[in-house]
Protein backbone atom coordinates (compact mmCIF):
# COMPACT_ATOMS: atom_id res chain seq x y z
CA UNK A 1 0.00 0.00 0.00
CA UNK A 2 2.77 2.67 1.00
CA UNK A 3 4.75 1.62 -2.35
CA UNK A 4 1.35 2.58 -4.55
CA UNK A 5 0.33 5.72 -2.69
CA UNK A 6 4.02 7.20 -3.40
CA UNK A 7 4.45 5.93 -7.12
CA UNK A 8 0.92 7.67 -7.58
CA UNK A 9 1.94 10.90 -5.69
CA UNK A 10 5.07 10.78 -8.24
CA UNK A 11 3.18 10.24 -11.11
CA UNK A 12 0.26 12.21 -10.61
CA UNK A 13 0.39 14.90 -8.18
CA UNK A 14 3.40 16.31 -9.70
CA UNK A 15 1.75 16.69 -13.26
CA UNK A 16 -1.77 17.07 -12.04
CA UNK A 17 -1.66 18.92 -9.12
CA UNK A 18 1.62 21.36 -8.29
CA UNK A 19 2.62 21.21 -11.39
CA UNK A 20 -0.42 23.01 -12.21
CA UNK A 21 -1.87 21.82 -15.31
CA UNK A 22 -5.77 22.63 -16.84
CA UNK A 23 -8.71 21.58 -14.78
CA UNK A 24 -10.86 20.83 -17.52
CA UNK A 25 -8.86 17.71 -18.20
CA UNK A 26 -10.78 14.57 -17.27
CA UNK A 27 -9.48 12.05 -14.23
CA UNK A 28 -8.21 9.70 -17.47
CA UNK A 29 -6.32 12.50 -19.45
CA UNK A 30 -5.01 14.47 -16.59
CA UNK A 31 -3.34 11.19 -14.88
CA UNK A 32 0.12 10.19 -16.36
CA UNK A 33 0.74 6.36 -16.31
CA UNK A 34 2.38 5.67 -13.23
CA UNK A 35 6.26 5.48 -12.69
CA UNK A 36 8.98 5.28 -10.46
CA UNK A 37 11.12 7.89 -11.98
CA UNK A 38 11.67 10.91 -9.38
CA UNK A 39 10.57 13.32 -12.08
CA UNK A 40 8.00 12.23 -14.75
CA UNK A 41 8.56 12.45 -18.75
CA UNK A 42 8.59 16.47 -19.24
CA UNK A 43 8.98 17.20 -16.17
CA UNK A 44 11.39 20.11 -14.93
CA UNK A 45 13.73 20.57 -12.06
CA UNK A 46 12.04 22.81 -10.86
CA UNK A 47 8.83 21.12 -10.87
CA UNK A 48 11.06 18.52 -8.43
CA UNK A 49 12.14 20.69 -6.51
CA UNK A 50 8.43 22.42 -5.80
CA UNK A 51 7.95 19.06 -4.41
CA UNK A 52 10.93 18.67 -2.08
CA UNK A 53 12.97 16.32 -4.15
CA UNK A 54 15.33 14.74 -3.05
CA UNK A 55 13.36 14.65 -0.32
CA UNK A 56 10.33 13.52 -1.50
CA UNK A 57 10.72 10.19 -0.21
CA UNK A 58 13.08 7.80 1.86
CA UNK A 59 12.79 4.31 2.74
CA UNK A 60 10.33 5.03 6.10
CA UNK A 61 8.79 8.52 5.13
CA UNK A 62 6.62 10.03 2.68
CA UNK A 63 6.73 13.96 1.88
CA UNK A 64 3.79 15.46 0.57
CA UNK A 65 5.84 18.70 -0.19
CA UNK A 66 3.36 21.58 -1.06
CA UNK A 67 4.21 24.86 -0.13
CA UNK A 68 0.00 26.01 0.76
CA UNK A 69 -2.37 23.84 2.49
CA UNK A 70 -4.41 23.61 -0.60
CA UNK A 71 -1.54 22.18 -2.64
CA UNK A 72 -0.93 19.69 0.44
CA UNK A 73 -4.87 18.92 0.75
CA UNK A 74 -5.30 18.21 -3.27
CA UNK A 75 -1.94 16.12 -3.11
CA UNK A 76 -3.15 13.48 -0.16
CA UNK A 77 -6.64 13.65 -1.18
CA UNK A 78 -4.93 12.00 -4.46
CA UNK A 79 -3.05 9.70 -2.45
CA UNK A 80 -5.68 8.27 -0.55
CA UNK A 81 -8.25 8.25 -3.57
CA UNK A 82 -5.74 7.79 -6.77
CA UNK A 83 -9.24 7.91 -9.43
CA UNK A 84 -7.23 6.20 -12.25
CA UNK A 85 -10.78 4.08 -12.15
CA UNK A 86 -14.10 5.16 -10.93
CA UNK A 87 -13.89 2.43 -8.00
CA UNK A 88 -10.98 4.77 -7.05
CA UNK A 89 -12.79 7.44 -6.34
CA UNK A 90 -14.65 9.50 -3.69
CA UNK A 91 -18.15 9.54 -3.45
CA UNK A 92 -17.86 13.39 -2.20
CA UNK A 93 -15.00 15.74 -0.89
CA UNK A 94 -15.33 18.55 1.57
CA UNK A 95 -14.76 22.11 0.90
CA UNK A 96 -13.59 24.42 3.57
CA UNK A 97 -12.31 28.08 3.56
CA UNK A 98 -8.53 28.44 3.15
CA UNK A 99 -8.46 30.05 6.24
CA UNK A 100 -11.00 28.29 8.46
CA UNK A 101 -8.43 25.94 10.48
CA UNK A 102 -11.24 25.12 12.85
CA UNK A 103 -13.85 24.03 10.16
CA UNK A 104 -11.43 21.67 8.89
CA UNK A 105 -10.29 20.13 11.50
CA UNK A 106 -14.21 19.43 12.80
CA UNK A 107 -14.78 18.61 8.83
CA UNK A 108 -12.13 15.95 9.18
CA UNK A 109 -14.50 13.66 10.53
CA UNK A 110 -16.58 13.01 7.12
CA UNK A 111 -13.54 11.59 6.42
CA UNK A 112 -14.29 8.50 8.50
CA UNK A 113 -16.62 5.40 6.73
CA UNK A 114 -19.34 5.57 5.34
CA UNK A 115 -18.55 9.00 4.38
CA UNK A 116 -15.09 9.28 3.42
CA UNK A 117 -14.83 12.19 1.95
CA UNK A 118 -11.75 14.00 1.77
CA UNK A 119 -10.89 17.62 2.25
CA UNK A 120 -9.92 20.47 0.34
CA UNK A 121 -9.31 24.18 0.46
CA UNK A 122 -11.46 26.91 -1.43
CA UNK A 123 -13.14 30.28 -1.48
CA UNK A 124 -16.19 32.21 -1.67
CA UNK A 125 -14.84 33.40 -5.32
CA UNK A 126 -13.65 30.18 -6.33
CA UNK A 127 -11.05 27.07 -5.86
CA UNK A 128 -6.65 27.11 -5.98
CA UNK A 129 -5.23 25.62 -9.07
CA UNK A 130 -4.78 22.86 -6.53
CA UNK A 131 -7.90 22.35 -5.35
CA UNK A 132 -9.37 22.49 -9.25
CA UNK A 133 -7.10 20.14 -10.34
CA UNK A 134 -7.97 17.51 -7.70
CA UNK A 135 -11.51 17.72 -8.13
CA UNK A 136 -11.22 17.12 -11.75
CA UNK A 137 -9.64 13.79 -11.01
CA UNK A 138 -11.37 12.69 -7.85
CA UNK A 139 -14.80 13.70 -9.65
CA UNK A 140 -17.24 12.88 -6.83
CA UNK A 141 -20.50 11.85 -7.83
CA UNK A 142 -22.09 11.66 -4.34
CA UNK A 143 -24.10 8.44 -3.53
CA UNK A 144 -26.13 7.34 -0.69
CA UNK A 145 -23.50 7.05 2.06
CA UNK A 146 -22.82 11.11 1.14
CA UNK A 147 -26.68 11.57 1.45
CA UNK A 148 -26.62 12.12 -2.45
CA UNK A 149 -23.75 14.93 -2.29
CA UNK A 150 -21.26 15.21 -4.09
CA UNK A 151 -19.33 17.81 -2.31
CA UNK A 152 -19.84 19.46 1.50
CA UNK A 153 -19.79 23.09 1.67
CA UNK A 154 -18.40 24.34 5.35
CA UNK A 155 -18.34 28.24 5.46
CA UNK A 156 -18.20 30.53 2.78
CA UNK A 157 -16.89 28.50 0.14
CA UNK A 158 -18.36 28.49 -3.75
CA UNK A 159 -19.50 25.30 -5.11
CA UNK A 160 -17.67 24.32 -7.90
CA UNK A 161 -19.45 24.31 -11.16
CA UNK A 162 -21.11 20.97 -12.57
CA UNK A 163 -20.09 19.15 -9.71
CA UNK A 164 -23.55 18.09 -8.72
CA UNK A 165 -25.14 18.63 -5.53
CA UNK A 166 -23.76 20.13 -2.86
CA UNK A 167 -24.37 20.04 0.85
CA UNK A 168 -23.92 23.25 2.40
CA UNK A 169 -23.15 23.44 6.44
CA UNK A 170 -24.14 26.27 8.46
CA UNK A 171 -21.12 27.94 10.17
CA UNK A 172 -20.20 30.72 12.43
CA UNK A 173 -17.95 30.59 15.50
CA UNK A 174 -15.67 27.63 15.39
CA UNK A 175 -17.96 25.58 18.02
CA UNK A 176 -21.10 26.58 16.33
CA UNK A 177 -19.47 25.72 12.62
CA UNK A 178 -18.41 21.98 14.24
CA UNK A 179 -21.99 21.19 15.98
CA UNK A 180 -23.28 22.00 12.30
CA UNK A 181 -20.80 19.59 11.08
CA UNK A 182 -21.04 16.79 14.02
CA UNK A 183 -24.87 17.08 13.46
CA UNK A 184 -24.56 16.66 9.39
CA UNK A 185 -22.04 13.51 10.44
CA UNK A 186 -25.18 11.86 12.74
CA UNK A 187 -27.14 12.26 9.74
CA UNK A 188 -24.61 10.89 7.23
CA UNK A 189 -23.83 8.00 9.64
CA UNK A 190 -27.12 7.43 10.94
CA UNK A 191 -25.98 6.51 14.53
CA UNK A 192 -24.66 8.52 17.15
CA UNK A 193 -20.48 8.80 18.14
CA UNK A 194 -19.11 6.93 20.13
CA UNK A 195 -17.01 9.26 21.89
CA UNK A 196 -16.72 13.43 21.35
CA UNK A 197 -13.56 14.94 21.38
CA UNK A 198 -13.47 18.26 22.62
CA UNK A 199 -11.05 20.67 21.09
CA UNK A 200 -9.43 24.06 22.34
CA UNK A 201 -11.06 26.52 19.85
CA UNK A 202 -8.55 29.67 20.42
CA UNK A 203 -5.20 27.27 20.53
CA UNK A 204 -5.26 25.62 17.32
CA UNK A 205 -1.98 23.87 18.15
CA UNK A 206 -3.50 21.80 20.44
CA UNK A 207 -6.28 21.08 18.35
CA UNK A 208 -4.52 19.93 15.87
CA UNK A 209 -4.24 16.06 16.52
CA UNK A 210 -7.97 15.77 16.80
CA UNK A 211 -8.22 15.60 12.89
CA UNK A 212 -6.35 12.70 12.43
CA UNK A 213 -8.38 11.13 15.20
CA UNK A 214 -11.77 12.04 13.58
CA UNK A 215 -10.90 10.88 10.23
CA UNK A 216 -10.06 7.54 11.69
CA UNK A 217 -12.52 7.02 14.23
CA UNK A 218 -16.12 8.78 13.06
CA UNK A 219 -15.64 10.75 16.70
CA UNK A 220 -16.50 14.27 15.71
CA UNK A 221 -14.52 17.52 17.21
CA UNK A 222 -16.26 20.03 19.22
CA UNK A 223 -14.76 23.66 20.40
CA UNK A 224 -14.22 25.10 24.15
CA UNK A 225 -12.13 27.88 25.51
CA UNK A 226 -10.47 28.63 28.51
CA UNK A 227 -13.50 28.70 31.34
CA UNK A 228 -15.88 28.68 28.03
CA UNK A 229 -18.55 25.83 26.88
CA UNK A 230 -20.31 27.66 24.05
CA UNK A 231 -24.27 27.11 23.95
CA UNK A 232 -23.66 24.96 20.29
CA UNK A 233 -21.11 22.80 22.12
CA UNK A 234 -23.05 21.92 25.10
CA UNK A 235 -25.60 21.48 23.07
CA UNK A 236 -24.76 18.74 21.08
CA UNK A 237 -23.10 17.71 24.01
CA UNK A 238 -27.02 17.06 26.12
CA UNK A 239 -28.35 15.93 23.09
CA UNK A 240 -25.70 12.50 23.01
CA UNK A 241 -25.26 11.65 26.97
CA UNK A 242 -24.38 8.39 26.69
CA UNK A 243 -21.18 9.42 24.60
CA UNK A 244 -17.90 9.50 26.90
CA UNK A 245 -16.33 12.88 26.39
CA UNK A 246 -11.98 13.88 25.65
CA UNK A 247 -11.29 17.23 25.94
CA UNK A 248 -7.80 17.39 24.19
CA UNK A 249 -5.50 20.28 25.26
CA UNK A 250 -4.04 21.36 29.03
CA UNK A 251 -5.84 23.80 31.32
CA UNK A 252 -4.21 26.32 29.84
CA UNK A 253 -6.66 26.11 26.77
CA UNK A 254 -9.82 24.08 28.27
CA UNK A 255 -9.94 25.11 32.18
CA UNK A 256 -10.90 22.91 34.49
CA UNK A 257 -13.42 25.00 35.30
CA UNK A 258 -14.74 24.12 31.81
CA UNK A 259 -13.75 20.54 32.17
CA UNK A 260 -16.21 20.55 35.43
CA UNK A 261 -18.74 22.31 32.97
CA UNK A 262 -18.89 19.67 30.57
CA UNK A 263 -19.36 16.94 33.57
CA UNK A 264 -22.46 18.44 34.53
CA UNK A 265 -23.86 17.66 31.18
CA UNK A 266 -21.87 14.51 30.36
CA UNK A 267 -19.96 13.25 33.72
CA UNK A 268 -17.78 10.52 31.26
CA UNK A 269 -14.92 13.12 30.54
CA UNK A 270 -11.53 12.77 30.47
CA UNK A 271 -8.81 15.22 29.60
CA UNK A 272 -5.87 13.92 27.18
CA UNK A 273 -3.03 16.52 27.30
CA UNK A 274 0.62 17.63 26.94
CA UNK A 275 2.23 20.67 28.22
CA UNK A 276 3.06 22.07 24.70
CA UNK A 277 1.87 21.17 21.47
CA UNK A 278 4.71 18.65 20.72
CA UNK A 279 3.93 16.95 24.06
CA UNK A 280 0.33 16.92 23.49
CA UNK A 281 0.45 15.17 20.28
CA UNK A 282 2.58 12.58 21.59
CA UNK A 283 -0.08 11.85 24.43
CA UNK A 284 -2.79 11.49 22.25
CA UNK A 285 -0.91 9.22 20.06
CA UNK A 286 -0.44 6.96 23.45
CA UNK A 287 -3.41 7.40 24.73
CA UNK A 288 -5.89 4.75 25.43
CA UNK A 289 -9.10 4.44 27.03
CA UNK A 290 -11.85 1.11 25.85
CA UNK A 291 -12.51 2.01 22.39
CA UNK A 292 -11.10 5.22 22.45
CA UNK A 293 -7.73 6.72 21.07
CA UNK A 294 -4.82 5.15 19.48
CA UNK A 295 -2.80 3.49 21.70
CA UNK A 296 0.51 3.64 19.36
CA UNK A 297 3.14 2.55 21.96
CA UNK A 298 4.89 -0.26 19.93
CA UNK A 299 6.48 -0.80 16.40
CA UNK A 300 4.43 -1.61 13.39
CA UNK A 301 2.70 1.73 12.86
CA UNK A 302 2.17 4.92 10.17
CA UNK A 303 2.37 8.42 11.53
CA UNK A 304 1.42 11.96 9.99
CA UNK A 305 4.25 14.89 11.24
CA UNK A 306 3.23 18.06 10.26
CA UNK A 307 4.28 21.74 11.89
CA UNK A 308 2.43 23.00 14.87
CA UNK A 309 2.04 26.44 13.34
CA UNK A 310 0.40 25.17 10.56
CA UNK A 311 -3.02 23.63 11.55
CA UNK A 312 -4.47 23.69 8.29
CA UNK A 313 -1.72 21.17 6.81
CA UNK A 314 -3.14 18.71 9.67
CA UNK A 315 -6.44 19.25 8.82
CA UNK A 316 -5.51 18.65 4.98
CA UNK A 317 -3.76 15.30 6.28
CA UNK A 318 -5.93 14.11 8.24
CA UNK A 319 -6.69 10.89 5.27
CA UNK A 320 -3.67 10.07 5.95
CA UNK A 321 -4.67 8.96 9.38
CA UNK A 322 -7.61 7.03 7.72
CA UNK A 323 -6.15 4.86 4.92
CA UNK A 324 -2.74 3.06 4.01
CA UNK A 325 -1.06 3.07 7.56
CA UNK A 326 -3.78 4.74 9.60
CA UNK A 327 -1.59 6.40 12.09
CA UNK A 328 -1.94 9.40 14.44
CA UNK A 329 -0.77 13.17 13.81
CA UNK A 330 2.24 14.49 15.41
CA UNK A 331 4.12 17.52 15.45
CA UNK A 332 7.24 19.33 15.08
CA UNK A 333 7.92 22.77 16.69
CA UNK A 334 10.49 24.26 14.18
CA UNK A 335 11.81 23.55 10.39
CA UNK A 336 15.22 21.76 10.95
CA UNK A 337 14.99 20.51 14.54
CA UNK A 338 13.62 17.41 15.71
CA UNK A 339 12.43 17.65 19.33
CA UNK A 340 13.64 15.68 21.85
CA UNK A 341 10.66 14.56 22.92
CA UNK A 342 8.99 13.33 19.48
CA UNK A 343 12.87 11.58 19.24
CA UNK A 344 11.98 9.96 22.30
CA UNK A 345 8.83 9.18 20.79
CA UNK A 346 10.15 7.52 17.88
CA UNK A 347 12.87 5.35 19.54
CA UNK A 348 10.18 4.27 22.00
CA UNK A 349 8.38 2.68 19.44
CA UNK A 350 11.01 1.98 16.77
CA UNK A 351 11.03 -1.51 14.88
CA UNK A 352 13.13 -4.55 15.57
CA UNK A 353 13.83 -7.94 14.44
CA UNK A 354 16.09 -10.69 15.66
CA UNK A 355 16.92 -12.93 12.76
CA UNK A 356 14.42 -12.39 10.29
CA UNK A 357 14.01 -8.31 9.02
CA UNK A 358 11.23 -9.88 6.74
CA UNK A 359 8.94 -10.90 9.39
CA UNK A 360 9.22 -7.35 11.26
CA UNK A 361 6.98 -4.56 12.00
CA UNK A 362 7.65 -1.18 10.54
CA UNK A 363 7.23 1.97 10.92
CA UNK A 364 6.17 4.76 7.79
CA UNK A 365 6.01 8.33 8.63
CA UNK A 366 4.20 10.78 6.29
CA UNK A 367 6.08 13.88 6.50
CA UNK A 368 3.76 17.20 5.52
CA UNK A 369 4.98 20.36 3.66
CA UNK A 370 8.08 21.86 1.96
CA UNK A 371 10.80 21.98 3.00
CA UNK A 372 10.33 25.52 4.69
CA UNK A 373 7.96 23.79 6.92
CA UNK A 374 10.29 20.62 7.89
CA UNK A 375 13.44 20.41 5.84
CA UNK A 376 15.77 17.38 4.55
CA UNK A 377 17.35 17.09 7.84
CA UNK A 378 14.86 16.74 9.62
CA UNK A 379 12.79 14.17 7.79
CA UNK A 380 16.34 12.02 7.31
CA UNK A 381 16.44 12.16 11.08
CA UNK A 382 13.04 10.65 10.98
CA UNK A 383 13.95 8.20 9.06
CA UNK A 384 16.87 6.81 10.97
CA UNK A 385 14.44 7.01 13.79
CA UNK A 386 11.92 4.49 11.51
CA UNK A 387 14.24 2.48 10.56
CA UNK A 388 14.26 -1.43 11.38
CA UNK A 389 17.04 -2.42 13.02
CA UNK A 390 18.68 -5.60 14.50
CA UNK A 391 18.16 -6.64 17.43
CA UNK A 392 20.63 -9.08 19.78
CA UNK A 393 22.27 -12.03 18.46
CA UNK A 394 25.29 -11.70 15.97
CA UNK A 395 25.61 -8.65 13.46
Amino acid sequence: MIVLLVVIAIGFIVAAVLGGSSGSKSAESAAPAPSGRIAGEGQTIESAEQLGYPSFATDNTTRVGGSDPASNAAAVALAAFPSTTPAQRPAAVTLVGEDDWAGAIAAAVLMAPPVRAPLLFSGSGGSPDATAEALAALSPEGAKSTGGAAAFLVGDVAAPDGLGKATKVRSGSPAATAASIARLRDRLFGEPPAHIVVAPANEPEFAAPAAAWAARSGDPVLYAAGDEVPKPTASFLKSHRKAPVYVLGPSSAISSAAVRAIARIDPKVHRVSGEDPVSNAIAFARYANGGFGWNVNDPGHGFVLARGDAPLDAAAAAPLSASGTWGPLLLTDSAGTLPAALREYFLDVKPGYTTDPTRAFYNHVWVIGDQEAIDVNQQAKVNELAEVAKIGGEP
